[in-house]
């Protein structure tokens, strides 16, 4: 004979394992059904992306190459172009693809919001160039439209992103990039500006990075062999494999441009009771932290003067503007100066002028 309570029980727990299965919009079902959706929409996305940067730079793409930059089985590929296909995004020719108006436009859409995305953490938060990429690849499937404009107009309507690429329009145009050449093409003794660094693979842009490279350093190969591309830039030679070097696009300059071997002075290089004068602040100074920096009153012009160093060499503090302020050594290096000064004549006017947001008050630290 049954018990009546204990049938009770069962059918409650029955009914709540129901509920919390597939209560409308909550359940776990319908939960798993959108994430599913969602990770079929981010690789239909993804797919669309990796068409048009293939086409952009002239190859052909092909199954496998998006199978491969999908980091799913040919088969599976093949099911989602299929998909794609039939909403009308992609079409077959031959072994290859190509995209429709709609497949393009999505694609511009998801490559806009990815750019935008890094030029505001490059120019707007703290976050390290290591991570801009994998922290856009995410957001950039999450961003509506209406998003991406207010981004956009917030920035102010960039045309690149950090690493030089093109930001396409809100209308779908995408700038052609004449003039650029690889780094491994460049003649030796021929003076080039760095105008692009190529973020993907993740371990090419870390070694770039390593080696302090940004976007508008001048460079001047010494040597190009199949073991190395030996190079000058800002002043500081570097030796780089030829495939990373290949990730470097410059643009020539006049050979009245050719650089000078010596490097530039920066701020970290005064000893105590020197005194130098700002010439700017290195590109690599970005978001954060170079508005703390311009806060403090360290703008083009500025006197500097080095008053001691800590016991542990670092911070070191300096006088500006009237006030002694700590930096740490790697703040002080990213801070271009010359010390052929003359005191008696007014400093030029700052060429950039410091945020209009919160200001970091100058204080007195004792080191």
């Amino acid at each position: 004979m049954s018990d009546p309570l204990l049938n009770l029980i069962i059918t409650g727990l029955l009914a709540g394992l129901g509920m919390g299965l597939f209560w409308p919009e909550r359940g776990l079902f319908w939960r798993w059904q959108r994430t599913r959706q969602m990770t079929r929409r981010v690789l239909i996305e993804d797919a669309l992306k990796h068409i048009h940067h293939t086409l952009y730079h002239g190859r052909r793409p092909t199954l496998q190459s998006i199978a491969g930059a999908l980091h799913r089985s040919v088969d599976h590929v093949a099911d989602l172009l299929t998909e794609m296909q039939t909403h009308g995004l992609v079409t077959f020719e031959g072994d290859g693809f190509n995209l429709t108006t709609q497949g393009r436009d999505y694609a511009l859409h998801i490559i806009r919001a990815h750019r935008l995305w890094e030029r505001y953490l490059a120019d707007k938060t703290g976050y390290e160039a290591a991570v801009w990429h994998t922290q856009s690849e995410r957001r950039e499937h999450e961003l509506s439209r209406s998003e991406i404009e207010a981004l956009s107009a917030a920035l102010g309507d960039p045309c690149y992103d950090p690493h030089g690429d093109p930001i396409p329009t809100a209308s779908g145009r995408l700038l052609t990039l004449g003039g650029r050449q690889s780094l491994v093409t460049l003649p030796p003794n021929q003076p080039g500006r760095i105008v692009h660094l190529e973020d993907e693979p993740d371990t090419v842009y870390a070694q770039l990075l390593a080696e302090g490279l940004h976007l508008g350093m001048q460079v001047l190969v010494t040597e190009i062999s199949p073991q190395r591309v030996r190079f000058w830039a800002d002043g500081d030679e570097h030796v780089l494999a030829p495939i990373v070097a290949a990730n470097i696009s410059i643009v020539p300059l006049p050979q009245s441009e050719a650089l000078q071997a010596s490097p530039r002075a920066t701020l970290n290089q005064l000893r105590p009771g020197e005194a130098a004068r700002v010439i700017e602040l290195s590109p690599r100074c970005l978001g954060a932290e170079r508005r703390r920096l311009m806060d403090l009153g360290i703008l083009p012009g500025t006197l500097i003067t080095a008053e001691m160093v800590s016991p542990s060499g670092d911070p070191t503090a300096y006088r500006i503007r009237g006030a002694v302020i700590g930096l740490r050594q790697e703040q002080a290096s990213l801070i271009y100066v010359t010390r052929d000064l003359n005191l008696d004549q007014p400093a030029r006017a700052p060429a950039e002028s410091a945020s209009s947001g919160d200001r970091l008050q100058p204080v007195e630290v004792n080191l």
